[in-house]
């Protein structure tokens, strides 16, 4: 992201529709942004948490803004970085109130949040436990919990995660080391669509609760971590049906944590963004018809390169939409010379298509800025403001 640039159009207050984006004007590539979006999701989850403290997992979609809309609603942070950390405490967050959930941190980056103020501190490994007691003494830890995560876009749990008799111990040995055992967190996978995963994994925190118990551990956090699915092109399951069994599982434990925690991502931002490309390139190939696009993988849309294309985000573009205009299978890619930035294959877009046509990205908000680049010399995407904050 190299500027931020407010619209001042009669698009304002229409959200992110294409008839308001095609109010816009200016250079592609750039994010439409409605941040008021991220505060509509937030006050949607915290009705079916009640109870939870939402730390946001800044890492998804850091851009100032976004952050503060959030804040402003009440939102708390999760961060992976000392990084990430300067950009919350630059809109006014104390780092007393930050989670640093990356269960592997860079020695120097421990000292210095702990020497902030961050007391709250992830880990998942003895090295870890040990990098904590020497570099943040008497910090709060808690421990990441290997789950199920096979019915996720995007599972962690082979990356991160202890498993439950490791959990116990590493727990034992913070204790021993001067440390805190504050509690366990886990992560079902990013875009999870099974709602039995999480009482699943809390069902797991239950029996580290009962085996730290016998040794006089009673841990205070449950985090249950991110993985709330959105709409893309494709239904997922309602967040009511998620929440329902989230409580019900919670119910069950040996007893009720003081402290209750969800870090939610792309539920919150994904929906604030439209990524706005133009058609750079057409051309007819032995598989087909081809766009390219002023934006890749490398300039915001990863995520699309990462899933082979699979993963279908919803497309719009600035040609009239009628239900008598001939629409054509396109493989959508990328400005670069790399041949895997390519977005989408079998993608319905008008048959007409021109160099030039804008095509808009629906659900771009996550993900998107954070990853983009300058490869091969192409700018990344701008962030351009469509709408205020109208969350109530």
């Amino acid at each position: 992201m190299s500027s931020v640039s407010t619209c001042q159009t009669e698009a304002q207050g229409e959200g992110l529709t294409p008839t308001a984006l095609g109010a816009l004007t200016g250079e592609t590539p750039f994010l439409a942004c409605d941040t008021s979006v991220a505060g509509l999701q937030l006050r949607e989850l915290s009705a079916h948490l009640p109870g939870f403290a939402i730390h946001y997992a800044v890492k998804c979609n850091p851009t100032p803004q976004v952050l503060t809309a959030l804040a402003g609603k009440g939102c708390r942070f999760e961060v992976a970085s000392i990084g990430e950390l300067a950009m919350v405490e630059a809109i006014g967050t104390a780092a007393s109130e930050v989670l640093f959930s990356n269960p592997v941190k860079p020695p120097a980056a421990i000292a210095e949040a702990h020497r902030r103020g961050l007391t709250r501190f992830a880990f998942d490994s003895e090295c870890e436990v040990r990098k904590l007691a020497t570099h943040a003494p008497g910090s709060r830890v808690y421990v990441r919990l290997a789950v199920d995560d096979t019915n996720s876009r995007f599972p962690l749990s082979r990356k991160f995660g202890a498993d439950l008799e490791e959990a116990e111990r590493l727990l034992l040995l913070a204790r021993d080391l001067g440390l805190v055992p504050y509690g366990v967190t886990f992560h079902v996978g990013s875009q999870c669509t099974d709602p039995s995963a999480w009482p699943r994994a809390i069902r797991r925190c239950g029996d580290l609760f009962e085996g730290l118990s016998r040794n006089g551990i009673v841990l205070e956090m449950l985090d249950i971590g991110g993985g709330f699915p959105v709409e893309y092109t494709e239904p997922t399951p309602a967040l009511a049906s998620i929440a329902v069994a989230i409580r019900a599982a919670i119910d069950q434990l040996p007893y009720a944590p003081k402290v209750l925690v969800a870090e939610p991502g792309r539920f919150l931002a994904a929906g604030c963004g439209v990524m706005v490309a133009s058609v750079i390139g057409l051309a007819d190939r032995a598989d087909g018809r081809w766009a390219y696009l002023d934006v890749g993988g490398y300039h915001g849309m990863m995520e699309a390169v990462q899933t082979g294309g699979q993963w279908q985000f919803p497309l719009h573009t600035s040609r009239p939409e009628s239900d008598s205009e001939p629409h054509a299978a396109f493989t959508v890619t990328g400005p670069t010379c790399d041949a895997s930035d390519t977005l989408f294959y079998g993608a319905s877009l008008p048959e007409k298509l021109e160099v030039g046509d804008r095509v808009y990205i629906g659900m771009a908000g996550a993900y998107s800025l954070s990853y983009a680049s300058a490869f091969n010399g192409f700018p990344p995407p701008v962030l351009v403001l469509v709408d205020g904050d109208r969350a109530t």
